[in-house]
């Protein structure tokens, strides 16, 4: 499926607070590249929509409603609409996330 500069931009908009994110046009689609290292806590917010947290490497504590666990690589965890969550990485290692919203938001998160 081709990328279009509308859905990089709302890409880009759901991953703000992860760090310096740019995307380049590159093979006549986009790449989304990361500064570098997550090792900022995201504020609690609610989101309009599920999301759900792949960690793909390292530790991060998630916060779903008023549960904060420790989750390690290659678990997922949901947080259904409508509900506080903040990921922070405490650990001092990388970490790397997969952030998924689906379906696509139709308003932004509402920070808390």
């Amino acid at each position: 499926m081709a990328s279009d500069k509308e859905f990089v931009d709302f890409v880009l908009d759901q991953i703000e607070n992860a760090g310096e994110i740019t995307a380049k046009k590159m093979f006549g689609e986009y790449g989304v590249f990361s500064s570098g290292e997550f090792s900022e806590s995201l504020k609690p917010h609610i989101t309009p929509v599920d999301v759900f947290f792949y960690i793909l490497e390292g530790v991060v504590d998630i916060r779903v409603s008023d549960e904060t666990i420790a989750v390690e690589k290659d678990n997922l965890v949901e947080s259904p609409k409508d509900i506080v969550h903040c990921l922070s990485n405490s650990s001092g290692n990388l970490s790397r996330i997969l952030v998924v919203k689906s379906p696509k938001p139709t308003s932004k998160a509402k920070l808390l």
